[in-house]
């Protein structure tokens, strides 16, 4: 049975209260490299797959904000189980955020709002969604991708392989990046999103055995298919790299919220180990936890400030520099605390099966995730020398 929640509030004290069962399970899911199904069920029962549902059709009507607090709770218990549930925010916050006088600016005809009214009442109702986006060789650079779609007398046909497309196999529908097949060779990609149910015409390859976030089950997913016009996210072709460049929260930021609570996580495991062992009074050990409390803490700001912007003016060019700056100094931010906080509580916690040693591998992810460190900080970079962030690189970023 699925509950409702009545307001973000209620969402946040949900994931508080499943964060401590997730941490207990979370050694097992890891060493196994399992998808975490129990996780999933207790969020389904929760009502948190609904989490991003707006208060008209039933939902807690959550705000990016309120996302990013209920993404830290959970990460605190398993950063994968966090990471897994950020995908299926990132479809569903997506479609409920993007305002309705932009999306009829692109020219989406009228059939698309009840198509995205049922997505999110799916949701709602429990139905789980992951992304597939990324592909071998070209990461998550969408101008780059192979995945390809023609158009069919009903609707399109999609072909190709993705990677790192957490939660395949479990989740019961795909938001698929592809491009137009029918494409000049030296035009401009036109890039899409399909919302793909699982089922025939996609098979998952296992091929998930990573250094961290192994419970994600990020296996190769393939797709040979043929959908219905509704499949097409928007009604209209050609919107994916557009909305990457203007709205790059969902891209971007959504993960920031998912490594400061990895990186919480990492403190507390490591002050829980030193304590048992007398080690929390000497002062190079204080200083090590003080550093990284500081430094969780101003992620965590930063987090909130770009949340807080993407609320208040999505899209507007200061928003999208703390989006960016915000996965930045989270995903280094928790790179860095992990490995301090290891060293600080020495050999016996690098142990397989310790917490602390599991939350290092995670924590090490935060940073390579798209955008990775490097390319967020070109981003800024740019944008604080007074160029176009988005058309200023050697390398077209989405």
């Amino acid at each position: 049975m699925t509950d409702t929640l009545a307001d973000p509030a209620a969402a946040v004290a949900a994931a508080r209260a499943l964060a401590p069962e997730f941490a207990a399970r979370a050694a097992k899911h890891d060493e196994r490299g399992e998808f975490p199904a129990a996780d999933f069920a207790d969020l389904r029962a929760a009502g948190l797959l609904g989490l991003m549902v707006p208060a008209r059709l039933g939902g807690p009507g959550a705000t990016f904000a309120d996302y990013t607090e209920v993404a830290s709770e959970l990460a605190a218990g398993a950063g994968a189980t966090a990471l897994v549930f950020n995908m299926h925010a990132s479809v569903t916050g997506a479609l409920a955020h993007t305002p309705d006088e932009l999306i009829r600016a692109f020219g989406v005809p009228d059939s698309f709002f009840a198509a995205r009214d049922k997505v999110l009442t799916d949701a709602l109702a429990g139905r789980l969604y992951g992304v597939a986006m990324s592909e071998r060789g070209v990461g998550s650079r969408l101008s780059a991708i192979t995945t390809s779609y023609t158009r069919t007398d009903d609707g399109f046909h999609i072909s190709g392989s993705k990677a790192f497309v957490s939660g395949a196999g479990h989740v019961d529908g795909y938001l698929v990046a592809a491009r137009a097949a029918a494409t000049a060779p030296d035009a401009a990609p036109v890039v899409s999103h399909f919302l793909i149910p699982a089922g025939d015409g996609v098979k998952v390859e296992p091929t998930w055995d990573s250094l961290g976030m192994r419970a994600t089950g990020s296996h190769d997913v393939h797709f040979d298919v043929t959908v219905g016009p509704d499949a097409l996210l928007g009604g209209v072709e050609g919107l994916a790299l557009l909305l990457a460049q203007v709205m790059p929260q969902w891209l971007v930021a959504s993960y920031a919220a998912v490594y400061v609570g990895v990186a919480q996580a990492a403190i507390d495991a490591a002050a829980a180990h030193l304590r048992g062992r007398g080690l929390h009074t000497l002062p190079a050990v204080r200083a090590r936890i003080g550093r990284a409390d500081a430094t969780v803490a101003a992620a965590r700001l930063a987090v909130a400030e770009a949340a807080r912007r993407v609320d208040r003016a999505p899209g507007e060019p200061d928003t999208n520099r703390w989006v960016w700056r915000a996965k930045l100094l989270a995903g280094d931010a928790a790179a860095t605390v992990a490995s301090s906080m290891l060293e600080a509580a020495g050999t016996s916690a690098s142990r397989r099966g310790h917490p602390l040693e599991r939350l290092y591998r995670d924590a090490r992810c935060g940073a390579l995730q798209p955008a990775t460190s490097d390319v967020c900080a070109d981003w800024l970079g740019a944008a604080a020398a007074g160029g176009d962030p988005d058309a200023d690189a050697a390398v077209p970023r989405w």
